[in-house]
């Protein structure tokens, strides 16, 4: 199956027009008529990843986040960025991004899934699907009223994670539950606009955070790459319904930083 095949595949499901204006998505890196065999599903082309999957003879890697974000001027070894792209050019690895297609089209409404949230609807949403929309987050009402401190214990169940970040009363009782994976800062004001007693995010500062419990609301920060990491599964499952015959290849879940 060629490369192009394997985007048609994809942007069926997440068109790039889903993305925000702000991304860069598709396919940044390769030829469209590469023949893919091998596909290597992880949320960041790191050098790891890359190495891991030239090891491995992935002809194509899929990641959530974008390698390249920015404008870039020259491809040579000198920056850590552009040596990444050389690498994958001198061992034909097509490279494509599904960043804010997938949080609009898939993300929100998965991590709703993983808490089985009731009558949810989508925290930002950005765009319609008939009569429905789409967008950043989900906020709904978990199965049962818990505390504050119960639900970081669900959140850590849930997400398989060993420690969250916590603003908030740890006796507060919480029901009505936001999640928005990624970077969630603003999404803090849409959450309190529907109500929430809590949301789930990553990437919280201190000032936002107080800031949040000031206006009434939790926040538990289990972390950018702890609250994304479950477009690995996701898509994994994606690619064996759709492709049969492409081994999926995926990138072993490790957290960017260490706690001490």
């Amino acid at each position: 199956m060629q490369c192009r095949e394997i985007m048609r595949i994809i942007e069926e499901v997440y068109p790039q027009n889903a993305a925000l204006d702000f991304d860069n998505v598709g396919l940044l890196v390769g030829r469209v008529d590469k023949d893919v065999h091998r596909i290597y599903l992880a949320l960041d082309a790191t050098d790891e990843v890359i190495q891991d999957a030239i090891e491995k003879k992935a002809d194509m890697i899929i990641t959530h986040h974008p390698l390249i974000f920015s404008p870039v001027k020259k491809i040579t070894n000198e920056n850590f960025l552009t040596k990444r792209i050389l690498t994958l050019i001198q061992h034909d690895i097509a490279y494509y991004a599904m960043h804010t297609n997938y949080d609009v089209l898939g993300m929100s409404y998965l991590a709703g899934n993983y808490f089985e949230l009731k009558n949810s609807e989508i925290l930002m949403p950005t765009m319609e699907l008939g009569e429905k929309k789409a967008g950043i987050g989900i906020v709904g009402e978990l199965s049962s009223e818990m505390s504050l401190q119960d639900c970081c214990h669900l959140v850590k169940e849930k997400l398989n994670l060993n420690t969250v970040r916590v603003f908030g009363d740890f006796h507060a009782t919480v029901r009505r539950f936001a999640i928005s994976p990624g970077s969630g800062k603003s999404c803090i004001s849409p959450a309190i606009a529907k109500g929430a007693d809590v949301l789930v995010t990553g990437d919280i500062g201190h000032h936002e955070g107080i800031d949040a419990v000031a206006q009434g609301i939790a926040i538990i920060d289990a972390g950018h790459c702890g609250t994304e990491h479950i477009f690995i599964d996701d898509m994994e499952q994606f690619f064996q319904l759709r492709t049969p015959k492409i081994q999926i290849f995926t990138a072993e879940k490790i957290h960017p930083f260490q706690v001490c």
